[in-house]
């Protein structure tokens, strides 16, 4: 079986996280699991396993693919093409 790739490194970015949690549940005051920091235009959102998962929900509204854990542990994850990133 071949290795799946990711069609969407060019998109990554240089870009600072825009809050220090999820932007969404800072608003509605509610609380996260983990983060994960959009690659291309720095939100910050709620991991899967958070009851929010606004991570997910803001690559669904804007299609930005690639996100990363906050802080950074190493690896991506595209979500287009469903892949892990080193």
């Amino acid at each position: 079986m071949a290795k799946r790739k990711c069609s969407h490194v060019s998109q990554i970015k240089n870009v600072k996280p825009r809050t220090d949690g999820c932007e969404e549940c800072l608003k509605m005051g509610d609380s996260w699991v983990e983060l994960r920091l959009c690659l291309t235009c720095g939100h910050v959102g709620c991991c899967n396993n958070s009851k929010n998962k606004h991570a997910t929900k803001h690559f669904l509204e804007t299609g930005h693919p690639i996100m990363q854990p906050l802080p950074d542990e190493g690896w991506k994850w595209c979500y287009v093409d469903e892949v892990y990133l080193p």
